[in-house]
């Protein structure tokens, strides 16, 4: 039977990092029925104990070779270095939650004397792992996304089968690997790496208990729609992250938090800043402050220490992203700055004014270091257009006035708001979801542990 190869490539010039070899249906076959084995047999199970020390052994080798990993996400992931050791610190900070997590967790008493008929009885609830966990992941945080998939599954004692981004692989690679130096079985955590055919037949099979899909909304769903009767899940998908800034704020304030929010990564950011409503009387003015910070970020290849926005992950992003820009501006909105491939592989950090609503850069998410600016006359009509799209992640407002803020909190259809900062603000232990198109289920260390996990209460009648 023939072996497929894939060729991991920094997405700056194309060169190649690595070769993989991707598995047929027969590995991965072999895989579920091993985790399924295993997770059956109970005394096989590893005890809290064990999975905390090996949990504390991850986060210490991940420690002694953050530089490694920093430049192993900037390589394959084109996430400037800086931004990748952060990263990379949050991965570790992901597993030490873990442990905190575990360390908290208390049994429940139930009270059974309530009434008559649970009289002379006592009862406790307990956490069990769910089953065998399938884990799908992005290419835009090729560690971090991991960590909060797959740390979860280990600590709560489930077996996982866990497939990167296949452009992004080789994070996930060391992760595995770093897992089992620290006494993790084989069986209890497998590195999947399948096309998109196979992938689809191991989350759809009846041996999954649960789906982590961090990834495209089109295929979320999809994979939902199709999961075996009893699979649970959590989708997380992209967003269209609105901003309004009020008329009060200083634009100088919020110009460098909005230009970290939308550019950051190159825009390649679930929840990174797209719609930026602005009055009507300051709208040009914040656009040129905007364009002028924007037009002065430092492109280029992410292991190099000076860039600050890398490639887009493929050279069909970069001319995606033109096309978008391209017929905005055919549609009316004015080009600010930006608006250009630099090469194969960039794009320059675009601001757009007054974009058409109907747009693509307007309703759907650019995914690349393109913000828009919106002018409006009232703040509810700025609240209204925000809330337009079937996508509903995390929003922001600027403003000093409490009750705008509260009012904004109130009325914008978001998972978050975040009050003077931007919409990619995120801490690992917050609940992390999205509404509607955006997403199914929390993510977030804890919740992501409890959902890999599955309520036992125990009734004692006294004799």
């Amino acid at each position: 039977m023939s072996t497929t190869t894939l060729d991991v490539v920094n997405p700056y010039d194309l060169t190649v990092l690595d070769r993989i070899k991707l598995e047929n249906w027969d590995a991965i076959d072999k895989y579920l029925a091993d985790a399924e084995r295993l997770f059956n047999s109970r005394e096989k199970w590893l005890p809290t104990h064990k999975r905390i020390q090996i949990l504390n052994n991850i986060a210490d080798k991940m420690q002694h070779r953050s530089d490694e990993l920093a430049s192993l996400i900037a390589a394959e992931g084109g996430k400037p270095l800086i931004d990748s050791r952060v990263e990379v610190e949050r991965a570790i900070a992901g597993i030490q939650l873990c442990v905190s997590q575990l360390n908290s967790d208390r049994g429940v008493e139930i009270p059974m004397d309530l009434t008559a008929a649970g009289a002379g009885r006592c009862a406790y609830v307990k956490k069990e792992p769910i089953g065998v966990v399938v884990a799908i992941s992005a290419f835009n945080h090729p560690l971090n996304l991991i960590v909060h998939q797959v740390a979860p599954a280990i600590a709560v004692g489930c077996p996982v089968l866990v497939k990167p981004a296949l452009d992004t692989p080789l994070s996930c690679k060391v992760f595995v690997e770093i897992a089992r130096e620290s006494g993790l079985p084989d069986m209890w955590c497998q590195l999947v790496l399948c096309d998109q055919l196979v992938a689809e037949k191991m989350v759809t099979d009846k041996r999954v208990s649960f789906l982590s899909f961090i990834g495209s909304a089109k295929v979320g769903w999809m994979l939902k729609s199709k999961l075996a009767p009893g699979t649970r899940c959590a989708l997380e998908h992209g967003g269209v992250a609105p901003v309004i800034v009020d008329d009060n704020v200083d634009i100088d304030t919020v110009v460098p938090s909005i230009l970290k929010g939308g550019f950051y990564h190159s825009g390649q950011v679930c929840v990174s800043v797209q719609r930026v409503y602005v009055p009507i009387n300051t709208a040009r003015e914040f656009a040129l402050r905007l364009a002028k910070e924007a037009v002065q970020l430092i492109v280029g290849n992410a292991t190099e220490e000076e860039t600050q926005c890398g490639p887009l992950i493929r050279p069909t992003e970069v001319e995606r992203v033109e096309k978008w820009v391209n017929e905005a501006v055919e549609e009316g909105a004015e080009l600010i700055t930006g608006g250009k491939k630099l090469s194969l592989t960039t794009y320059a950090p675009t601001v757009l004014l007054n974009p058409s609503k109907h747009s693509k850069v307007s309703e759907q998410e650019v995914f690349g270091p393109v913000v828009c600016i919106y002018s409006y006359d009232n703040l509810d009509e700025a609240i209204s257009l925000a809330n337009a799209l079937p996508f509903a992640f995390q929003a922001a407002v600027y403003t000093e006035n409490m009750v705008t803020a509260q009012h904004c909190i109130d009325n914008l259809d978001a998972s978050a708001v975040m009050v003077n900062d931007h919409t990619a603000f995120r801490v690992d232990w917050m609940p992390f979801a999205g509404r509607k198109l955006s997403g199914y289920g929390t993510g977030g260390i804890g919740y992501t542990m409890e959902d890999m996990t599955q309520t036992k209460m125990a009734v004692y009648k006294r004799q």
